[in-house]
């Protein structure tokens, strides 16, 4: 993904191509990228496959809005952040009323969205799925404590947090898709990183300093 923020909207026409056909070349080569963003985002797969696909329709729907000499994915990205950070406190909102509603002693109905199932039913196909060696690793002990700790953060020490470490973005790819400067990447990521060890600390209730999940950390402020 080095080259994440690298590509125009000519690069894809030059070849004579007609519109659709040059975007359907610019899905297929960013079209992991957004759901690998997507589901560190919202951390739930169908949720993210979902939320990756609409990005595309939108752009897709408003790509006369990117010129030329456009930079494709730092435009298709604040679609689809926006895209999961509202779904994410819509969520929230679902949750909450949820809680409210069990709290008063109501039944909440069948209809009701179901935050379990994303989970595979023993008895289903998925359970081809555990043969994967990424799903193997993604359900251990270890990842589901990171996940958790993750979604604890505020959306713009997440969405670095993902950007970084789970894309390997630089920090001047992540300053180009965030519209702000290094010194502010820097800043955020130095406090994501500190509030994600503070989370994994306390939930495990046995703090070691050595084991930061996300490496060495310097100096920084929070932004």
């Amino acid at each position: 993904m080095s080259a994440v923020c690298q590509d125009n909207v000519a690069a894809f026409c030059d070849s004579g191509t007609s519109p659709r056909e040059a975007f359907e070349a610019i899905v297929k080569r960013h079209m992991k990228d957004a759901y690998r963003i997507a589901l560190g985002l919202v951390g739930n797969h169908e949720d993210a496959l979902e939320l990756s696909q609409e990005a595309f329709y939108r752009a897709y729907k408003h790509y006369n809005q990117l010129n030329a000499k456009g930079r494709f994915f730092p435009w298709f990205y604040q679609i689809l952040r926006n895209l999961c950070f509202s779904h994410l406190r819509h969520r929230r909102v679902c949750r909450n009323y949820q809680l409210r509603t069990a709290d008063c002693g109501l039944r909440i109905s069948d209809a009701e969205p179901n935050p379990q199932s994303a989970i595979p039913n023993p008895q289903s196909d998925e359970m081809a799925d555990l043969f994967d060696p990424e799903i193997v690793a993604e359900r251990n002990e270890t990842k589901d404590r990171l996940w958790r700790a993750i979604s604890q953060l505020d959306e713009k020490h997440r969405e670095v947090i993902v950007l970084r470490h789970f894309q390997n973005l630089s920090y001047e790819e992540m300053a180009k898709l965030l519209f702000c400067n290094q010194g502010t990447i820097t800043s955020r990521l130095f406090y994501a990183r500190q509030r994600l060890k503070e989370i994994l600390d306390h939930e495990m209730s046995s703090p070691d300093p050595g084991s930061g999940v996300w490496g060495p950390q310097k100096g920084g402020q929070t932004s």
